[in-house]
């Protein structure tokens, strides 16, 4: 029996719904609506003093176009994440934007994000429209994730200055890549393949009291926003003598 042209609209109107919902909820192209400011009384580059424990090393990466992040700080699991931001002021904005790095938290005026002054000038058409788009201040902004690269540069752990070997160790995690966040660290003996999982002590630096001894390989889990989780085993390992300010090449990129 056929169904009568009423009835068949709205099938096809509740199939293209769901379809539509669906696609929302997986479409990572997106762009979300947010504002954006940027560093008050700052240079060109970011801050030293970011709260996902980079250093100066925070203020360098990705020459300076980096940002502190509100929400998207995410207690320190969103440090190292990228992501394309575009002003939306048709007189002076690029479609292109300006892809930066979380390196920092923080908020103001109903901001999600607070940009380098070089980062919040690259979002502008021209010279001049930057000046111009720096006289504003603070403007509306479309923004998306996206995957890091860093194509001469493998993953890079830097131990912390104030690491008391053999008794505390604590080191921060450089040049993440890709688009998943980092969940969990273990160190693991070399010889035995114990494993001990490391405290995230905040942003991107991870501590542990009584550390593993001896040659210790790195273990990090890369985690996705669709559940999809890998571990991620470095081809070098941290040596059995580390100590404060080493920088270790872990050997690799996830991309």
């Amino acid at each position: 029996m056929a169904l009568p042209l009423q009835s068949l609209l709205l099938v096809f109107a509740s199939f293209f719904l769901m379809q539509s919902l669906a696609y929302a909820a997986t479409c990572s192209d997106c762009f979300t609506h947010s504002r954006a400011a940027y560093y008050p009384n700052s240079d060109e580059q970011g801050t030293e003093t970011g709260q996902c424990g980079y250093g100066s090393f925070g203020a360098t990466i990705n020459d300076g176009d980096v940002s502190a992040a509100s929400d998207l700080y995410r207690d320190g699991v969103g440090c190292g994440a990228c992501y394309q931001v575009r002003c939306t002021n048709g007189n002076y904005c690029s479609d292109k934007g300006v892809t930066v790095v979380i390196t920092d938290h923080g908020s103001s005026d109903r901001t999600d994000f607070i940009l380098s002054r070089r980062a919040f000038g690259r979002m502008a058409q021209t010279t001049d429209a930057a000046t111009s788009l720096l006289a504003l201040g603070v403007v509306d902004i479309e923004y998306r994730r996206l995957s890091c690269s860093y194509p001469s540069k493998n993953i890079t752990i830097k131990i912390d200055e104030n690491t008391n070997f053999p008794y505390y160790m604590a080191f921060v995690i450089w040049y993440q890549q890709g688009m998943k966040d980092i969940t969990a660290v273990q160190l693991c003996e070399t010889q035995n393949f114990v494993c001990k999982l490391l405290d995230r002590s905040y942003g991107a630096v991870w501590t542990t009291t009584s550390p593993p001894s001896g040659t210790l390989s790195l273990r990090m889990l890369f985690s996705g926003d669709d559940g999809d989780e890998t571990w991620v085993v470095p081809i070098n390992n941290i040596p059995e003598n580390w100590k404060a300010g080493d920088i270790y090449d872990t050997g690799v990129q996830v991309n």
